[in-house]
């Protein structure tokens, strides 16, 4: 039987979340002898992007560069279209990539869709099912669903709700989340102790006899009273606890301007820009629990092993949640306080979530698209 044409597909990403999920299915689709791969990176953001992709080897074929200063939603979205649409109308893909519920990949998605290329959306059917948490993440995964010919989901629960949305059963196929790929690469590098020593070259300060509590909190939606709440609970945590927080605070000048208005100089607490990939690894695999927002750590810590605190009122990660590994506590002052002392003062709670378990993923994820999208490696 013949293998048929090669398949010509496009891969796009604009944030560093995405890169991460992306790298390992670039890899594989580049190791399919059937696939013609290009990579565009929209340059959403920029600082925090180029360090991953250095790590994991990825080449970029088309760089956008659509970032500018305080750029609006808007902005973002009208550049990523009309960049994008200049890359598909040259290389005219068979598949146009895009991963999760960034600005950019619905503006792919959409792109693709108006040159009526075919659309391969990695991280499909997640819901919180409340279009303003996460804001504006939740409308972005919904649209982009809208124009997606194969959805390539990461749990099961992500595929009852695509199904429930109307989409064509054979259109789903549930392959895990591609970050247990990156993780489980990274954590081979961090494995070896020349790199190890490598990635925490920097942070010498760390305190080994004190618990490190690593804290991300960059959401839109809990922009204003909500953010200061959560960074007054953790300057209140760290005063109370021998511990020591390390916070790597996002770019975002609506992010940092509460953070160090309210966390700089507090004793316990350490703000640091943002890290590379590996180091954030290197932190949360060290970490007693982290707190966050995120919901790509809510998966990494997952798979480490490191219990998490979600700051925010919603996820739409529940199956870690729902393992007993991670927990809801809001932006509540009192709540964040509560289950980060219990954390640290009650061993029973804390080996009750200081588990790994694999609801995100086996590491195969990237596999099972290439061959999807590809064919296998060998015939």
């Amino acid at each position: 039987m013949s293998a048929g044409p090669p398949a010509r597909i496009l891969v796009v990403f604009g944030t560093r979340p995405e890169a991460i999920k992306l790298a390992p299915v670039i890899a594989a689709l580049r190791a399919r002898p059937r696939a013609e791969v290009r990579v565009c990176l929209t340059g959403q953001h920029r600082e925090m992007v180029d360090a991953v992709l250095s790590f994991f080897g990825v080449t970029v074929d088309e760089d956008l560069a659509i970032m500018q200063p305080g750029q609006s939603l808007n902005g973002v979205a009208s550049r990523a279209l009309a960049g994008v649409d200049r890359v598909l109308g040259a290389f005219a893909p068979d598949w146009t990539v895009v991963q999760g519920d960034t600005t950019t990949a619905f503006a792919a998605a959409l792109a693709a869709f108006h040159r009526r290329v075919k659309v391969a959306h990695v991280e499909a059917g997640l819901r919180s099912h409340d279009r303003f948490k996460p804001y504006p993440e939740e409308v972005n995964r919904v649209m982009t669903a809208a124009v997606t010919d194969l959805h390539f989901c990461p749990t099961a629960q992500a595929r009852e709700n695509l199904l429930a949305e109307g989409h064509a059963p054979g259109a789903i196929q549930v392959v895990g989340n591609t970050v247990v790929d990156a993780l489980h690469l990274a954590v081979a590098k961090l494995d070896d102790p020349a790199v190890e020593r490598e990635v925490a070259r920097g942070h010498e300060w760390l305190d080994p006899e004190k618990p490190l509590v690593l804290v991300t909190g960059h959401r839109r939606e809990s922009f204003g009273a909500p953010f200061r709440d959560l960074c007054l609970a953790i300057r209140e945590l760290a005063r109370r606890n021998a511990v020591q927080v390390v916070y790597p605070v996002h770019l975002n000048p609506n992010v940092r301007g509460p953070v160090f208005d309210l966390l700089g100089g507090a004793p316990g607490v350490r703000l640091v820009d943002p890290v590379a990939y590996p180091t954030l690894v290197w932190l949360a695999r060290r970490s007693r629990f982290i707190l966050t927002d995120s919901g790509g750590i809510q998966e990494e810590a997952a798979a480490l092993g490191r219990p998490v605190l979600v700051m925010r009122v919603v996820t739409e990660r529940r199956e870690s949640v729902d393992a007993g590994v991670s927990r809801l506590v809001g932006t509540d002052r009192g709540a964040i306080l509560e289950w980060s002392e219990r954390l640290l003062n009650d061993e029973a709670a804390y080996r009750a979530m200081a588990r790994t378990v694999d609801v995100y993923g086996d590491g195969r994820s990237s596999q099972r698209i290439a061959d999807a999208l590809a064919g296998p490696i060998t015939a």
